[in-house]
């Protein structure tokens, strides 16, 4: 069970906690550039037993390089562009006019920054998923050895088992799905050929900012043989910071949800073994 924007806002960082220590979350993942990443980085080595991730940010939010070493990516605050569709296309843009340069700086400058927090770096994932981009994977992929990249969220989900749980937002969730199974398949023989690990599935995507104790009693009750991760987005109330980009989310409903012991009850009966990236064989010891 893992929680992103870890670093986002203090808000965000007692949720994680919190639900680490007296709920059902077992890894998050850091914000690096975020508000409140030293008071993360803080908590983090307090609370050893949890995971801690890289929570590579594109997209709504700060930049970790400076703004005059990637200037066609960010403004000159630093920041980047808040729509997702639109960086990543710039992306290909830079792929393609300076041979993905300045996005290497980045990704660099954000590994880079993680790695100097003395955190053992459990997995990788991105804000919005921006991680899988087909300009961006490639990068990763080779910056991996040099890391110590292991594990890799590796994000699609089942459209017609999320639409019989929740059909509202159609039309978004069959973007979302066609967009990330299509990723998916990209990335798919890419990670496994690097001996990268990834989770049999994902959740959460299709639910974000609502996976509350009723998703998760209805996914624990469901959940196949094998190893799957559930993200989601808890706080004990909605930070300023994400606010803008995260409209409707119910933060709050999540740490709920993550600490209720209707939900651990359903772990404990269904036999659910509480684990994180960090706990998983290398893929090559994998069967």
């Amino acid at each position: 069970m893992s929680g992103d924007d870890f670093g986002a806002a203090p808000e965000v960082n007692a949720a994680i906690i919190r639900a680490h220590r007296s709920g059902i979350l077992t890894s998050t993942s850091l914000m690096v550039t975020g508000a409140a990443a030293a008071e993360a980085v803080g908590l983090a080595k307090e609370h050893p037993r949890l995971a801690v991730g890289l929570h590579l940010v594109l997209a709504q939010g700060r930049a970790a390089a400076p703004a005059t070493k990637i200037p066609h990516l960010v403004t000159g605050g630093g920041t980047f562009g808040d729509q997702p569709i639109r960086a990543g296309l710039r992306y290909a843009w830079d792929y393609v006019a300076r041979g993905g340069v300045e996005l290497r700086r980045e990704i660099e400058a954000q590994l880079a920054a993680f790695a100097s927090t003395g955190l053992p770096l459990a997995h990788l994932d991105g804000h919005l998923n921006m991680h899988l981009h087909p300009m961006v994977l490639p990068i990763l992929l080779d910056l991996a050895p040099r890391y110590g990249i292991r594990a890799v969220r590796l994000s699609r989900e089942d459209l017609g088992a999320a639409l019989r749980y929740d059909a509202r937002h159609l039309a978004r969730k069959f973007f979302e799905g066609v967009v990330f199974q299509t990723l998916a398949a990209y990335a798919r023989p890419r990670l496994a050929g690097a001996r990268i690990v990834t989770a049999d599935r994902v959740y959460g995507m299709h639910q974000t900012g609502h996976i509350d104790e009723r998703y998760l009693l209805a996914l624990i009750g469901s959940l196949p043989e094998g190893v799957s991760e559930i993200y989601c987005h808890p706080s004990e109330v909605t930070p300023a910071a994400l606010a803008p980009y995260q409209p409707g989310y119910d933060h709050a409903g999540e740490l709920a949800a993550l600490t209720s012991a209707r939900v651990r009850a359903a772990v404990e009966s269904g036999n659910v073994q509480l684990v994180s990236y960090a706990e998983l064989p290398a893929r090559h010891d994998r069967t």
